[in-house]
């Protein structure tokens, strides 16, 4: 991956995939498709918030 992951940019993203999935006419085939993009940004929210606290506590060892 070559662009810095931008933390605000995938939850502002989740949250419109949230409203599209929550709207009754979105059609069920694009929102299998939108479920896996969630999970895929879900997956580097949590890789990018574990490096953001390995770094806190690398800190709080110095």
């Amino acid at each position: 991956m070559n662009e810095k992951f931008d933390y605000a940019k995938a939850i502002a993203e989740l949250e419109e995939i949230a409203a599209k999935v929550e709207n009754p006419e979105t059609r069920l085939d694009d929102i299998d498709a939108l479920v896996g993009r969630s999970k895929q940004l879900l997956g580097q929210c949590r890789d990018y918030l574990r490096s953001v606290k390995e770094k806190i506590d690398s800190l709080d060892k110095e």
